[in-house]
């Protein structure tokens, strides 16, 4: 018996009227037929939810349309009913696992990315949205020059990534006391921690200023340490030269002198003096020309370019016309979209420097060896998105066609005027979040097909979801279900009802990621340049073999450690690692709780999440292998007792991208913990899901047990910050060549100033790649492609280090989250300033300073010494981007 047709509208989508390949709305099983257009078709292949299969006959080399648009050209003639896969997607799929057979072949590929050539002969202005006779209003905080507020924060700005850990540490010292007003809270994030200035500084101290001067902000303290190219004092002065109303908010710039605790204490009474202050500003009616709305995209799907991008550009149509501004973001994302985009254009000029900007884009990447065919994740593939071009014609649709483009801004630019903008950023949604509130903006949309839960410290984010299935499934972490236009709500109603909730919010009402209570923040991070700015070059190859240094009899070098299949360890730890920037802080989160739970007491010692930056919106190639072997080296660390891999769920390097990376590297996957922010269903199920496997997983683990083990378990990474004195780097020198020839293994970065003493006994050169495990054990120089101490650090932990020591000059260092870093120094300044918070005091005689250092390191290895500063929460974790790394 044939089977039953079911009419096209049940199950498909055509953005377009013109369109040849239709959107499933739902999975659609082989043989399903279809009736369209008079007639029938049945399908030839299973079509997940989102991907696309043809309604109409497409001819060889003729271009598949979406929206109008092409975005591939057939590889043969596809008849109706086939499944549209690229080369991508039938390999994302195979990696994905899906359990239904996939077609042999493509049958379709990429159109390559061609310039877009504006008509300049031909060019017409275009018209903006009529404005309102009677704008509206918001109940707002009025700023003067810096604008109208939504929230009233405290914020705690970490100038670079080396005061980000003290924000947050004061940020929870003074969690209690936001009283009368939205909260006190930190802003930390990864650039400006190297001492030489950064490619991105003019970006950098842009982003920053915005930060300092935004409407939503009642109050700052800026703090630096004094050190490199981002100081209090040059953001101060950027400030001044360049207009920003720095004496409009009250604020402060404080730089880090003494020890942490008595600096806690510092910027502590300097926040509870303005406490009062903040708390007396009050909610006035503000025009809605001073609500400047951040629309952005994440974790995109199939029907973010039919739903949620044309809902939010529904509201912000109707906020131009009450005089309002909207900030459009992500260069990449517009890659193929430039036709639409300049359909309606404020003037010849405009245009020109949107083209520019589109081009200096793919300069900026092809310098780096990639292109912005890289930028779609893998779950954006998996959801629909099979290429850049069809992921920016659905991600230009935040323009609604009505609008006309406005203003062209460079990264963190301020919007000064009403208007739609067009900011240049990455696609990374926080780095592209970071310069929308910088530039202004006082209120977030998101838009977002597999669920993005992210949410920015001071500036409120309004979640808009594309369908309904997703909402139903992240229902506490979304605000607006745009998926009912797909059921029926027509986009008029739906965007009434979102515009009311967004006078709502910015007077007040709090948002789905407000009542959850987690934000992040990353800056358009910095980019390596060749020599003489030109190309950047991939690192060789290395062979983990050590450097000789002779043999020695290891006495006196044994200690206490924990026996493990990969040798004894200085400790036992749960970790979750998150498989991408945006699981990071609810990783921490998970972790936090599991550690108040007092879940395997006796079978580990604590529970570490390492958050980062990467594993989305970032390149492929040499970077990503830097990003994969990392995380490996961290899953397979010593120290590492259970570990649990946690995927936000539209990365980049998801959950099924690691076990591939497990299984090609010999490690089964099956011993590890998988859990997914989105398929589980948001942060309360993901977190029980977490606590259940590792309940399970530790069930069946011994208590720790501690026995004698010898030199060739020791594991040690080296360090210096700042100049080694003679006798220090002696020292240094002793120490390393007496473990690695007893038998240890001793890792020390290229460059670092640890090296000093052992020039001229033995002839240097690099061992290992960053976080590559070393072939032997022996004495390791590892290859360190920045001067910023955490990414550094972290290279080390991934080479398998289980103990760091590093001699400090200045300033003590910010301990890592999982390796135990102890602190020396024998510097009289920095002992006398910080030395509560050092490790070891090398004073008196320094002929006894290596052995001192040696005693720690035991001791440490056999857990009864723990680093001063890791009690004390300044820590911290960050991987690097390489030489060829690039935001995407």
């Amino acid at each position: 018996m044939r089977e039953r047709a079911v009419d096209f509208e049940e199950v498909g989508r055509l953005p377009g009227a013109r369109d040849n390949v239709a959107i499933a709305v739902r999975r659609l099983e082989a043989g399903m037929r279809i009736r369209y257009g008079g007639s029938s078709f049945a399908l030839s292949h299973t079509v997940l939810e989102g991907h696309r299969f043809a309604v109409r006959g497409i001819g060889e080399g003729e271009a598949l349309l979406s929206w109008g648009l092409p975005f591939g050209r057939a590889l043969r003639e596809m008849r109706p009913g086939e499944y549209a896969c690229n080369a991508k997607i039938l390999r994302v799929l195979g990696e994905r696992r899906v359990d239904f057979e996939l077609p042999e072949a493509p049958n379709f590929r990429d159109d390559p990315l061609r310039p877009h050539v504006l008509d300049e002969q031909g060019f017409r202005p275009g018209e903006q949205v009529p404005l309102y006779g009677e704008p509206g209003t918001f109940m707002g905080y009025g700023r003067g020059a810096r604008g109208a507020g939504t929230r009233n924060y405290v914020v705690v700005l970490g100038l670079t990534s080396r005061t980000g850990p003290y924000a947050r540490a004061l940020e929870r010292r003074l969690s209690g006391l936001a009283d009368g007003f939205d909260g006190i809270v930190a802003v930390s994030h990864t650039e400006g921690g190297e001492d030489r200035p950064p490619n991105n500084l003019d970006l950098l101290l842009r982003t920053l200023a915005g930060f300092m001067v935004h409407p939503n902000v009642g109050a700052v303290l800026a703090v630096d340490d004094g050190y490199g190219a981002v100081t209090g004092s040059a953001l101060r002065r950027y400030m001044l030269e360049n207009g920003y109303p720095l004496r409009e908010v009250t604020h402060s710039f404080l730089t880090l002198e003494g020890g942490f605790e008595q600096e806690l204490r510092r910027g502590e009474r300097v926040i509870r003096g303005w406490l009062a202050g903040v708390a007396a500003a009050r909610r006035t009616a503000q025009p809605l020309s001073r609500l400047r709305l951040a629309l952005q995209c994440g974790g995109s799907d199939a029907f973010s370019g039919i739903s949620a991008n044309p809902l939010v550009a529904w509201v912000a149509r109707e906020l131009l016309r009450h005089g309002g501004s909207a900030n459009l973001a992500e260069t990449d994302e517009l890659i193929g979209a430039e036709r639409y985009v300049l359909e309606n254009v404020r003037d010849l000029e405009t245009a020109r420097r949107f083209l520019a900007t589109i081009e200096r884009f793919k300069e900026l990447v092809g310098r780096h060896g990639h292109t912005a065919e890289g930028n779609p994740s893998g779950g954006n593939n998996y959801r629909g998105l099979y290429n850049i071009a069809i992921k920016s014609i659905g991600a230009a649709r935040k323009k609604d066609p009505d609008v006309r483009l406005d203003h062209v801004i460079r990264y963190a630019e301020r919007m000064r005027e009403p208007g739609y903008y067009f900011m240049d950023s990455p696609g990374n949604d926080l780095e592209s979040v970071a310069g929308q509130v910088a530039s202004g903006a006082n209120l977030i949309f998101f838009t977002t097909g597999n669920g993005s839960i992210t949410n920015f410290p001071f500036v409120p984010t309004i979640k808009v979801v594309s369908t309904t299935g997703r909402y139903r499934l992240l229902t506490k972490e979304m605000d607006v279900n745009a998926g009912a236009y797909l059921d029926g709500t027509p986009m008029e109603e739906l965007g009434r009802d979102t515009f009311d909730l967004t006078l709502r919010v910015a007077s007040g009402e709090r948002t789905a990621g407000e009542w959850a209570g987690h934000s992040q923040v990353s800056i358009w991070r910095n980019w390596r340049r060749g020599p003489g700015d030109g190309v950047p070059r991939r690192p060789p190859d290395r062979d983990g073999r050590p450097l000789p240094v002779g043999r020695i009899e290891p006495a006196g070098l044994s200690f206490r450690g924990i026996p493990t299949p990969r040798g004894h360890a200085a400790d036992r730890v749960g970790l979750i690692m998150p498989t991408s920037l945006c699981a990071g802080q609810i990783s921490l989160r998970i972790a936090a709780r599991l550690e108040e739970s007092g879940l395997g007491e006796g079978k580990v010692s604590r529970f570490v999440a390492l958050p980062h930056t990467e594993g989305c919106g970032v390149s492929g190639g040499h970077s990503e292998e830097l990003y994969a072997r990392t995380v490996l080296g961290y899953l397979s660390h010593p120290s590492v007792g259970a570990a649990l891999l946690l995927e936000h769920g539209c990365e980049k390097t998801h959950n099924d991208y690691f076990r591939a990376r497990l299984a090609e590297n010999g490690l089964d996957p099956e011993g590890f913990g998988w859990a997914s922010i989105q398929l589980d269903g948001g942060i309360e199920r993901v977190a029980r899901r977490v606590e259940e496997w590792f309940e399970a997983a530790l069930a069946g683990m011994g208590e720790v047990e501690r026995e004698p083990a010898g030199p060739e378990h020791l594991r040690i990474g080296l360090h210096a910050a700042g100049p080694l004195s003679e006798e220090a780097a002696e020292a240094f020198a002793r120490l390393a060549l007496r473990l690695a020839a007893a038998g240890g293994t001793v890792v020390i970065p290229e460059g670092s100033p640890a090296l000093d003493g052992l020039r001229g006994r033995v002839l240097l050169r690099v061992t290992l790649a960053y976080g590559q495990r070393p072939a032997a054990p022996g004495l390791h120089v590892m290859e360190a492609p920045t001067g910023d101490w955490m990414e550094i650090a972290t290279g080390l932990g991934a080479a398998g280090v289980g103990v760091m020591l590093a001699h400090v000059v200045g300033r003590p260092l910010q301990a890592h989250r999982l390796v135990p870093l102890l602190q020396a120094s024998s510097d009289p300044a920095t002992l006398e300033r910080c030395g509560e918070d050092l490790d070891v005091a090398l004073r008196g005689d320094p002929s006894r300073w290596h052995a001192t250092l040696e005693r720690a390191i035991l001791e440490a290895a056999s857990g009864r010494r723990a680093p001063r500063l890791a009690r004390r929460g300044y820590t911290g974790f960050q991987l690097t981007r390489g030489p060829l790394g690039v935001s995407m």
